[in-house]
């Protein structure tokens, strides 16, 4: 899996100060995205062990609430296997931070079973998950004020 970048102490995707990782690859394609050269599936740098690791440890100090995943889009199949393992990794060494996931896709169409993102992975990555921002940025609707989400049909799902 490629990646974007990755933010350190970040306050702008979630609740606290987290660790945000903007994954490569969408196929949602939003009008307006702020990122569009994460679309591309090999857009950036290789997710190492060693880039995971140090990502999962900047976890550790009391202040940091947890991480966030965004894109590109995490929810795109290529991406959900690599995104399990992580979530694994965070949840057995921090059971206190909190995960946070944006999707352009929508969870109760999308993400269920039969749904057209929807792999051998979803459900586990998802039960680890503890705030999914989900639907496309729509620019006819975004709205400056809102909080952690882009445009007003985005919805913030608390699993």
């Amino acid at each position: 899996m490629h990646y974007g970048k990755i933010k350190y102490n970040d306050i702008a995707n979630g609740e606290g100060i987290r660790t945000s990782l903007f994954v490569s690859g969408c196929r949602v394609g939003c009008k307006g995205c702020f990122n569009r050269e994460t679309w591309n599936f090999n857009y950036g740098q290789v997710l190492t062990d060693e880039v995971v690791e140090q990502m999962i440890e900047s976890l550790r100090p009391g202040y940091i609430s947890g991480m966030t995943v965004l894109g590109g889009e995490p929810m795109e199949p290529e991406n959900q296997e690599a995104l399990l393992a992580i979530f694994k990794e965070v949840k057995h060494r921090f059971s206190n931070k909190t995960i946070w996931l944006y999707t352009g896709y929508l969870l109760d169409q999308d993400l269920i079973k039969g749904g057209r993102k929807y792999t051998a992975y979803t459900d586990e990555l998802l039960s680890m998950v503890d705030v999914v921002v989900d639907g496309p940025f729509m620019s006819e609707l975004s709205e400056i004020g809102l909080q952690f989400r882009g445009s007003s049909n985005q919805r913030i799902i608390h699993m």
